[in-house]
């Protein structure tokens, strides 16, 4: 029997020849990230009178969700981090130092194809677009996690996305995302694995196919996948040894397919305070700003920031509107310095911040005040998530947050 991606890598981590949707396996992981999330799995792990983990070589540890400390409780947090990685022995802990933990996580080797990864961050499917298993998961969750290396799971049923056809100008792997959100429902792929597959999966770049698995989980998917292919093995080139091709078996069984031709998607927007209250641009072009963000763990890449720089370019931030850039990592925040896409967005009177979550989640570096509107290139819009309860936040891609900054609303990118 052909089994899917999700199939293949819960059925090798339970030591099984083959596993079906709906049945319980309890599975070896191969990998487990936590942000400042460590504080509270150190916690739990002393309250249940354990001093030690499975294997210190195989946790990831990075600050990224409040960086630097915003206040004293996070101050807290962070050393209480701190101490947990020396008591522990994490050895691969990166600090403050790194990026955002998923960016992290790729940039620095720790995920390859086929592994099964768990993190305490829910966007944690990112790692599908290299054909990793990557899920979140809680903070309980994760401390059994580090005293065993195993977690149980029921193995999802699976959708299969055939997407088709060739961006049009402007229109980016968030649009693609945020137009299946829409079309399909935040509930469509509720503990489901998602493939994406077809001739415009394969063009899409790796930045792309990350944007994708990241944005996946707002659709309800417990796991995301591109098949790894030639970009997949360029991309791990130097920071991951043995890389094998993982595909799903011709003959796998899903529970849905969606085929769809995007040759002619428009940009497209998510407006508040749901993720799959989506429409193209059009419907809200005029639409006043005060905030756009740049960056996060979705869209905050280098070809991201590249076609930012490239409407910018020439042109000015409208006067009210502040427009903050975070790039995803301190590996593309150097890439973009020598590029000179980062003289371009100052240039163009953008505010450059550190890598870190930020305004994202609501936690520092640009909140919103009551009555304003944001457009981000992030991954939620939901009452309250970046300041303010009567703040709105409208989720669209890079291109489309570029060019209202120039504007001071709602804009379409391919004007530009």
């Amino acid at each position: 029997m052909g089994m899917t991606m999700a199939e293949k890598i819960l059925a090798r981590a339970s030591g099984r020849e083959v596993v079906s949707p709906g049945e319980y396996v309890t599975a070896s992981i191969d990998c487990a990230m936590v942000h400042e999330g460590l504080a509270a799995v150190y916690t739990t792990l002393l309250g249940a009178g354990i001093d030690s983990v499975w294997n210190p070589d195989k946790i990831v540890a990075v600050l990224d969700h409040a960086v630097p400390a915003p206040n004293e409780r996070y101050a807290g947090i962070h050393k209480l981090v701190r101490d947990a990685v020396k008591k522990l022995g994490i050895r691969n802990y990166y600090g403050e130092r790194a990026g955002i933990c998923h960016q992290v996580m790729v940039e620095r080797g720790h995920v390859a194809p086929g592994m099964l990864i768990v993190g305490t961050d829910s966007h944690s499917t990112t790692y599908g677009a290299l054909g990793a298993a990557g899920t979140g998961i809680g903070f309980t969750e994760m401390a059994y996690v580090f005293a065993t290396g195993r977690l149980w799971f029921r193995v999802p049923e699976t959708i299969k996305f055939d997407l088709e056809g060739e961006l049009p100008y402007m229109v980016s792997a968030k649009d693609v995302i945020l137009y299946l959100i829409g079309k399909y429902s935040s509930e469509a792929a509720q503990y489901k694995s998602v493939e994406f597959v077809g001739s415009m999966a394969k063009e899409m770049s790796v930045d792309g196919r990350m944007t994708m698995c990241n944005m996946a989980m707002e659709m309800g998917a417990k796991f995301a996948f591109f098949e790894p292919d030639e970009k997949t093995m360029r991309y791990l080139e130097g920071s991951v040894k043995d890389v094998e091709a993982l595909k799903a078996d011709d003959d796998a069984k899903y529970e849905e397919v969606y085929m769809e031709d995007l040759s002619g998607l428009e940009p497209q927007v998510a407006a508040p305070f749901t993720v799959d209250n989506v429409h193209p641009v059009s419907k809200f072009e005029g639409k006043r700003i005060d905030q756009a963000v740049i960056g996060s763990c979705t869209n905050g890449r280098l070809e991201d920031l590249r076609v930012a720089a490239e409407i910018l370019n020439g042109r000015e931030v409208h006067p009210d509107v502040r427009l903050l850039v975070i790039p995803a990592s301190w590996k593309t925040y150097r890439e973009a310095m020598e590029e000179g896409i980062l003289a371009t967005l100052i240039g163009a009177g953008a505010i450059i911040c550190n890598p870190g979550c930020g305004p994202c989640f609501g936690a520092h570096m640009g909140l919103l005040a009551s009555g304003e509107t944001c457009i981000a290139s992030i991954n939620r819009n939901f009452r309250g998530r970046m300041g303010s309860y009567d703040a709105e936040v409208y989720l669209a891609s890079p291109a489309t947050v570029a060019a209202s900054c120039v504007e001071g609303k709602i804009a379409d990118p391919r004007r530009y």
